[in-house]
């Protein structure tokens, strides 16, 4: 099925012990909901896909609800279209600065209107980490590690499961994943 490229972010699958999903068994389920080219990314809850939905916001409730049903598993799910994904690569103002993709993390909000509540966190000081603020991503340089960032802390304390995090190396897969067709990882 050929069409515009969606990426889906699923929230705390296949982290340690809980919400355990094979990936295979998440691309069929999303295949199952007409969209064509599934593909997943790692094993942490990341599937390419192509097709229509209504709105991304449509086809993640889908996604949401047949985790529910299908597999028993429950889990926030945010989708971007491949340009949003493309404006939230493009905009992320610490990439000079990381100089480790596994530690800078964006905080990809599952509504932009969450911004706002983060804009006071932009105010403080997060040394020898940072924080920073998109249009639809919370971006965080967490150089000493991301359990060890109070800056990350404080985004997923203050937004909870209204936010999913991916490290800037699984976003730069997702974005690349995007851009091509007809080829599989």
């Amino acid at each position: 099925m050929a069409g515009k490229r969606y990426i889906a972010l699923l929230r705390g699958i296949n982290v340690g012990r809980a919400k355990r999903v094979p990936m295979a068994d998440l691309c069929k389920l999303v295949a199952s909901l007409g969209f064509g080219d599934v593909r997943s990314v790692l094993n942490s809850g990341n599937v390419v896909f192509s097709g229509a939905p209504a709105t991304p916001a449509a086809a993640a409730a889908a996604i949401e609800e047949q985790l529910v049903l299908r597999l028993g598993v429950a889990s926030r799910v945010t989708v971007l279209a491949s340009d949003e994904l493309a404006q939230l690569i493009d905009e992320n103002p610490l990439v000079g600065v990381a100089t480790d993709p596994s530690r800078l993390l964006a905080f990809v909000l599952a509504d932009p209107g969450l911004r706002s509540l983060l804009e006071p966190l932009c105010g403080q000081a997060w040394a020898p980490g940072a924080l920073a603020l998109g249009r639809r991503a919370a971006y965080v340089w967490c150089p000493d590690g991301v359990l060890d960032s109070a800056a990350a802390a404080a985004v997923g304390k203050l937004l909870g499961d209204k936010t999913t995090s991916r490290n800037w190396a699984t976003l730069s897969k997702l974005h690349a994943l995007c851009r091509e067709t007809g080829t599989r990882l």
